[in-house]
């Protein structure tokens, strides 16, 4: 898949920051597809800067795992991992617990009619079948009480883990009755929390993160 348009020259601090966000954008949304190859001399002409910041990026991607390279031979998109997938579910699901636990006081009439205009919205883009705008809603309404746990490290630390879930999830999200399933769990979520219990909202939680994880699996058998 061609690259994007090239870009004007930046400066070289902005370059190397520039240059990652980009790179990874485009992995993660598709643009740049699984194992296709990452030559920097094209993606730094593309991006209007040296081949330094170009290769500074790949090898913070690598470490990231959404890059991989065999020595003097390629670099490339890493492949879809469902393997990856199985491991990062179980993670991502004890860490948002811990958040839910920490929001649970903070959270406001406000911020229940948040979750379900954001559920409405995960409704509609999987009724419109793009999953892209699927995936960006489903993330916006976890992040929400990520986001009032008040804790920075955990939110790092989730905002990195959920990085390179959002790729296997925009290739597997769809319409089907996988979808309306993570809809009717979020509902679970947010009328538990209307309802002041922290322990069905959890439960909730849980569900939805192992229900999501068997249905990617049965999604990738097909």
């Amino acid at each position: 898949m061609p690259l994007p348009s090239a870009i004007p020259k930046r400066p070289r601090a902005l370059a190397r920051e520039d240059v990652y966000h980009h790179l990874s954008t485009w992995i993660i949304d598709g643009t740049l597809q699984p194992e296709e190859p990452l030559r920097d001399l094209d993606i730094a002409e593309r991006l209007g800067v040296s081949r330094t910041p170009v290769r500074e990026a790949l090898r913070r991607l690598e470490d990231e795992g959404l890059v991989e390279t065999a020595l003097n031979r390629w670099t490339r998109v890493s492949p879809l991992s469902l393997v990856q997938a199985t491991a990062l579910y179980p993670v991502v699901e004890a860490l948002e617990v811990l958040a839910l636990r920490l929001a649970a006081t903070t959270l406001t009439a406000s911020d229940h009619a948040r979750l379900h205009t954001l559920n409405t919205r995960l409704t509609l883009a999987l009724q419109a079948r793009d999953a892209g705008a699927a995936v960006d809603a489903d993330t916006a309404f976890h992040d929400l009480w990520i986001t009032k746990a008040g804790n920075p490290e955990l939110q790092r630390t989730l905002e990195g883990l959920k990085r390179k879930l959002r790729r296997i999830e925009r290739a597997y999200f769809d319409a089907s009755s996988a979808g309306e399933a993570s809809v009717a769990e979020h509902t679970a979520i947010t009328h538990a929390l209307e309802a002041g219990d922290l322990d069905r909202a959890l439960q909730a939680l849980q569900a939805n993160w192992q229900g999501s994880l068997q249905r990617l699996h049965a999604r990738a058998e097909r």
